[in-house]
């Protein structure tokens, strides 16, 4: 299931593509993605571990 994030370069909100679970320096989990439509790269935080 794709994960939807925010792209700062379209101002929009749609589902990442190539999206991977990061864990962040402070321990929270992340999703990292890609705006399928400029390439930006995505960034959702999902919560704590």
């Amino acid at each position: 299931m794709a994960e939807k994030g925010y792209c700062v370069k379209c101002k929009g909100s749609k589902e990442m593509k190539d999206e991977q679970k990061v864990t962040m320096k402070n321990q929270r989990l992340a999703m990292k993605g890609k705006c399928p439509d400029c390439g930006t790269g995505m960034y959702k935080i999902l919560g704590k571990k």
